[in-house]
């Protein structure tokens, strides 16, 4: 349960500090832009090439998409996010 709380902790700390995209589309732009850092995907996430992506580091949240859109505290659901810039956040330790 503390991995829920630190990656909900770092999660809004890379939001609040630093620069994410949402949604699948968005986050597939990214990578294959090269400006994501890293993927979290929520584990009903329906990319296949976010999930398996072997560019950039993909961490698969415990939790579906309606869970991973809480834990960024945004109150829509959220199924990929790229982050971008991590900002103060740890996210990238995940």
């Amino acid at each position: 349960m503390s991995e829920d709380i630190d990656i909900t902790r770092a999660l809004k700390a890379a939001i609040s500090t630093g620069r994410v995209e949402f949604g699948v589309s968005q986050t597939e732009k990214a990578v294959k832009g090269g400006k994501a850092q890293m993927v979290i995907c929520a584990d009903n996430c329906p990319s296949k090439f976010l999930t398996g992506n072997k560019d950039v580091k993909v961490h698969i949240y415990g939790g579906n998409n309606m869970e991973l859109g809480g834990a960024c505290g945004v109150p829509y659901s959220v199924s990929a996010l790229a982050i971008i810039d991590k900002g103060t956040s740890n996210i990238l330790t995940l």
